[in-house]
């Protein structure tokens, strides 16, 4: 028996009979690497227990007894048939957004590439121009409710973007947005600013007074009012170049605020150098990634980043996902939720897509879309394992027979509960 003691005081959630806990992690390591990503720590026959908003205590039920808690313990679940694994950390998003684009989905039905739908005013800049019509107050509450909606899906923790702006005032409406959501909604919340997502059609003949725009501009007054956590770059032929990319980079640290990369999505651009070359926590997307990007990976603090979504829905080649972990890298998993690539924030489905079309295990992609996604959100010490003293986000299967059962079985909701801060969220 195992003697708490005076360990657990404020006691409200006790989860017993699990049939197993996934995702425990009690070396305090915040990356799996290689094949450590074949392994998820898994505890059978389990119990977890959340005391305020943090794991307390977890162990089997054989070292548990109720007698060492007393009335401490205000709630319980019977777990029983089902696991309990750490709530999803989607690290690369664009949820905050003006309107669907469901019109460039049918023209890439007849034929039209992403690039051509963006040439004739689609793609980032059709979001732009709808989004700088929209109320702060309209994209807070649109944006609030696809928040709700991938937390009922298990996503614990977000990243969000701006980037639909393209001009001072409406990136700096987004940030507000995003602000103002990671205050009031219960999801832990990082804002990255994007203003180099493309060139806005006024200065399509003028990209480097653009450039100066954002760089003199936006990145002081975002750093002054503290509005993003990072800062990314679309690196992208059509786009921004390396060199473009270092430079707003390069300036945005000078503000404390740190790089990301949108990085060969589309074509072999360089972003991965660039990210490297910055110290980026993340380089995002990666379908052109090739061996010496890999090799370069290998050396640096960068998380590489796969976004199945995207990539699914623009059908583009596979990113080399097996072969970088094969390789010894991490990898991370996210949804990139936005209108025009990817209009699902659905982790699970990511999961699933990762194992069906990469060949990555389930273990590997579960250890992609927590703890490995929590480091490239920068949010590793407090979420993405199961850990005594970690946020208790975490979410109970319907009763299932195995962990490789959640991407087997692709189509349907297999979450049944979902906890978020200690806090029942929904239970189905």
């Amino acid at each position: 028996m195992i003697n708490f003691g005076n360990e657990v005081r404020n006691m409200s959630l006790l989860i017993k009979n699990i049939k197993s806990l996934a995702g425990i992690e009690e070396k305090g390591r915040e990356i799996f690497s290689g094949k450590e990503m074949s392994s998820v720590g898994c505890l059978d026959d389990s119990f977890l227990i959340i005391s305020d908003d943090k794991i307390s205590e977890f162990g089997t039920m054989e070292q548990f007894r109720i007698s060492d808690f007393g009335s401490q313990i205000s709630e319980e679940i019977d777990a029983s048939g089902k696991f309990v694994l750490p709530c999803w950390v989607d690290s690369h998003t664009h949820l905050v957004f003006a309107s669907s684009r469901e019109q460039e989905f049918m023209d890439r039905l007849h034929g039209l590439s992403y690039q051509e739908i963006a040439n004739r005013g689609g793609g980032i800049l059709n979001s732009a121009n709808k989004l700088r019509a929209a109320s702060e107050e309209e994209l807070y509450e649109s944006a609030w409710n696809r928040l709700n909606e991938i937390m009922m899906q298990g996503t614990g923790a977000v990243e969000i973007k701006s980037g639909y702006g393209l001009d001072k005032a409406s990136e700096l409406k987004m940030l507000n947005v995003i602000s103002r959501l990671k205050k009031n909604h219960p999801l832990t919340i990082q804002s990255t600013f994007l203003g180099a997502h493309a060139v806005p059609l006024e200065y399509k003949d003028n990209k480097e007074k653009y450039m100066d725009l954002l760089i003199s501009e936006m990145l002081p007054e975002i750093a002054e009012k503290k509005l993003a956590d990072y800062c990314d770059v679309f690196c992208e032929e059509g786009y921004f170049t390396k060199a473009e990319t270092i430079r707003i980079l390069e300036a945005a640290k000078g503000y404390g605020i740190l790089p990301k990369v949108h990085a060969e999505q589309l074509s072999h651009s360089g972003g991965i150098e660039a990210g490297v070359e910055t110290g980026a926590i993340s380089v995002d997307h990666l379908e052109y990634c090739n061996d010496k990007d890999i090799s370069l990976l290998k050396n640096s603090v960068t998380m590489p980043t796969i976004l199945p979504g995207a990539q699914f829905f623009l059908q583009l080649p596979f990113p080399p996902a097996r072969k970088m972990i094969d390789a010894g890298l991490p990898l991370a998993i996210a949804s990139d939720y936005n209108p025009g690539s990817s209009p699902s924030g659905n982790m699970n489905l990511m999961v699933a897509l990762a194992c069906i079309q990469y060949q990555l295990t389930p273990e590997e992609a579960i250890n992609a879309a927590t703890i490995n996604s929590a480091y490239a959100m920068g949010i590793s010490k407090t979420h993405g394992t199961i850990t005594k003293g970690k946020k208790a986000n975490v979410f109970i299967t319907k009763e299932i027979p195995s962990l490789a059962y959640l991407p087997y079985s692709f189509g349907n909701t297999l979450i049944e509960t979902v906890i978020i801060n200690g806090k029942i969220e929904n239970r189905s």
